[in-house]
């Protein structure tokens, strides 16, 4: 018998499905197929049930939801009036900037723009003048929202083009 892939003479074949097609193969190219047997499923147009049919679409709808990478992620940012808080908490101590600067050992410069919210503070100093100030300067902030259109039915573009 010849196997109907690789064209060697072999002295049993075996008969797969592969891309619809039914051919009789080797052992050694049967690998490439699905064993074809007498299965409802393996045969092309033979009735399928209603539960293989609701299972595969559950699987399709589940892959073609849009994914949010970030959903449940949580980053730690900068309070909005960070200079704010700070030069009330140092003036809350009864410290100029000077000495503040010289406690925390940073360029008094830095810390004007810093009261100023001309420069934002790194991780580093952040929490150098959170301990020293005993204020809270960061926050965690949850990320989410949806990725991949507007599926909820609200407001889309189309609400607001003028039809005549």
């Amino acid at each position: 018998m010849l196997c109907e892939m690789c064209g060697k003479d072999v002295p049993v074949t075996r008969e797969i499905i592969l891309d619809g097609a039914r051919l009789s193969v080797c052992p050694n190219c049967s690998k490439f197929g699905e064993m074809s047997g007498s299965s409802a499923t393996s045969r092309p147009g033979a009735p399928v049930s209603q539960s293989v049919i609701d299972q595969r679409l559950e699987r399709r709808e589940r892959r073609m939801q849009s994914k949010d990478i970030y959903a449940g992620t949580t980053t730690i940012e900068i309070v909005d009036d960070y200079g704010g808080v700070i030069r009330r908490a140092r003036e809350a101590r009864g410290m100029d900037l000077k000495t503040f600067a010289n406690q925390i050992q940073e360029k008094q410069g830095t810390l004007a723009k810093i009261e100023a919210n001309n420069l934002v503070p790194d991780d580093r100093l952040a929490k150098k003048i959170e301990k020293a100030l005993d204020v809270k300067l960061t926050e965690a902030v949850q990320s989410g929202g949806t990725v991949g259109g507007n599926r909820g039915g609200g407001m889309t573009l189309g609400n607001f083009i003028k039809k005549e």
